[in-house]
């Protein structure tokens, strides 16, 4: 047990919390400072590492230079964080408990199956190992040249070489490795090759490499390709022969600027393309619009810090997911009629408020992190306002799990929320994340009680999560708002930012005013959670996972918490005791 707080000096029965370490995607704090008001859609060119700065500087509008070049970092860590795992892995356990039954005899039984089976094994190999089972025997002689390859950059590294691939700057010596590395094993195969993964690569340095590689994937059918420019200059062209790699169903591209995509052959498609990442991508509205219109069956669309502004025009028939993350500008969902998903992150804070626009979704799920702040929402051709009255016009009743980035020392931003809950009716799961912000106005303390009536609190919301809990009042006052009108509440978490409050008696205090609300629910459980791996920094973001985000089979995206590895306090409105789990 961790006591981060002393001892209490009162002789009664203490309440100890019991935090422990978490496995939370750590946060970063994105400043808030607006560039010059000049910045426009203009390219981002730069072909040296100063230059290259000076560009990331217009994106996220800073001017530290030690803080901009964290910030870089930053970047590069979500855009690695969403690689998918490649199919295979060096650390894969072998099936030992079925060679423990094998017979003894010495009698080499594997080599006698068919080329055909002995090729599927070997195509689940790191490519390293791949090569050199021709050296078991001359029956496995020749078969990785024809079997499917997968290219791992940090597989075909030499052992004597870093493997960690964050540094902002690269490293000259570790992207020549890759280069030669990957070079030699493309040289050598002569077989399909289903998964590459190029991440460490300075392709800016090797031109004529990428140009060569890009021709042969497209000619062996990959099918997986992830293909990064680390991590300079952000302008580097991406060579057009990535268009022609039509066999791929998941694309990652990371630090390009596209080609003129209204240049390429009118039958250019990617027609089994299903899943599509761009970080750090510089393009413009009709490159955008190409792939989503050249990708018939794409279900997953992640945009992470795109070097222009985003204007996204969702007409798609088949997109499921879409996310944005350190980006900023408009998305219009015109037509989607598949779309569960449309996930924000760590918007970029700009004086022009980005903006979210929903028309036909009939499907759609979740939504979420809205920041009143700097989001805008048009439901139909409707803007919602504070003063906004609710009509069929003006809500989404499909949305089923909705997350709010609501900074409620600001009161602007708190004066938003009642409205903007009321546009989703049936809300069945709300997020609430306190983000931290100097105060402005003073909310009135009657406000949430003359919000009037809003239906997914009152009649559907049944799980309620607050993270960052500060022990504000405007805080509390929403708290207690939430406590007295959800009527089917089954469970409420309150995730305690603890460097908050100064003992542990302090924090039961305010814990101990929330248990003596009156409850709308009678059968709901109010849990408080200790976590010290939440940061709570002045500008930090909720944590984020793209890759969960996009997976179907994670249902909530807004909750990556570990819950093995939390202490919680609960108590429950029907009983005026609290127990410790």
């Amino acid at each position: 047990q961790l006591n981060f707080f002393p001892p209490p000096t009162t002789a009664s029965p203490p309440l100890h919390f019991t935090p422990a370490a978490t496995t939370w995607p750590r946060q970063i704090a994105m400043p808030r400072r607006s560039p010059p008001a000049t910045m426009g859609q203009e390219p981002l060119m730069g072909h040296s590492m100063s230059e290259s700065l000076a560009s990331l500087q217009r994106i996220v509008g800073m001017d530290n230079p030690d803080l901009l070049e964290t910030t870089t970092g930053e970047f590069l860590k979500f855009m690695y964080d969403a690689i998918p795992d490649p199919p295979v892995s060096p650390a894969a356990r072998l099936a030992s408990a079925v060679a423990a039954r094998a017979p003894a005899d010495g009698v080499d039984r594997i080599s006698r199956l068919p080329d055909q089976i002995l090729r599927n094994v070997v195509s689940r190999l790191p490519a390293k190992d791949a090569a050199h089972t021709g050296a078991l025997a001359r029956r496995w002689r020749g078969l990785w040249c024809s079997a499917p390859l997968v290219i791992t950059d940090e597989h075909v590294l030499p052992g004597r070489l870093p493997a960690g691939r964050m540094a902002p700057r690269g490293d000259d010596v570790v992207s020549k490795a890759v280069v030669a590395a990957v070079s030699r094993a493309m040289a050598a195969h002569q077989g399909p090759i289903r998964s590459f993964h190029l991440t460490r690569g300075h392709m800016a340095s090797h031109e004529a490499e990428a140009e060569r590689w890009l021709k042969l994937l497209a000619a062996k059918g990959v099918q997986e390709l992830v293909f990064f420019n680390h991590p300079w200059p952000l302008d580097f062209p991406l060579p057009a022969a990535a268009f022609s790699c039509v066999s791929v169903t998941h694309l990652q591209l990371g630090v390009w600027r596209l080609p003129d995509t209204a240049a390429l052959p009118r039958n250019t498609r990617f027609p089994h393309l299903r899943d599509l990442v761009l970080s750090l991508i510089l393009m413009r509205d009709h490159d955008l619009a190409f792939f989503v219109e050249k990708s018939p069956v794409l279900e997953n669309l992640a945009i992470i810090g795109s070097q222009l502004p985003v204007h996204l025009r969702v007409v798609s028939r088949s997109l499921r997911c879409v996310q944005l993350g350190m980006c900023r500008g408009i998305v219009s969902v015109v037509d989607a009629p598949r779309l569960e998903r449309l996930l924000l992150w760590m918007t970029l804070h700009l004086e022009e408020r980005s903006r979210i626009k929903i028309g036909h979704a009939p499907n759609l799920r979740m939504l979420g992190y809205w920041q009143p702040e700097h989001y805008e929402l048009e439901i139909g051709s409707t803007v919602i306002k504070e003063s906004t009255k609710v009509r069929p016009s003006t809500i989404v009743p499909t949305v089923r799990m909705l997350a709010l980035e609501v900074q409620f020392e600001v009161c602007n931003d708190v004066q938003m929320v009642p409205c903007f809950l009321k546009c989703f009716p049936n809300v069945e799961t709300l997020h609430v994340y306190s983000q931290q912000a100097e105060p402005t106005g003073k909310l009135d303390i009657m406000f949430w009680q003359e919000a009037g009536p809003i239906e997914c609190v009152h009649s559907h919301v049944k799980k309620f999560v607050f993270q960052q809990f500060r022990r504000k009042r405007s805080e509390l006052m929403f708290l207690k708002f939430i406590a007295e009108r959800a009527q089917v509440l089954k469970q409420m978490f309150v995730m305690m930012s603890l460097e908050s409050f100064s003992s542990e008696d302090d924090m039961k205090t305010k814990m101990k005013l929330l248990t003596m609300v009156k409850w709308a629910s009678k059968n709901c459980m109010l849990i408080f959670v200790m976590n010290p791996g939440y940061p709570a920094t002045a500008q930090g973001s909720p944590s984020w996972s793209f890759h969960k985000a996009s997976d179907s089979s994670c249902m909530d995206p807004f909750d990556l918490r570990t819950v093995e590895k939390e202490s919680w306090v609960i108590h429950h409105s029907s009983s005026p005791i609290s127990y410790e789990v």
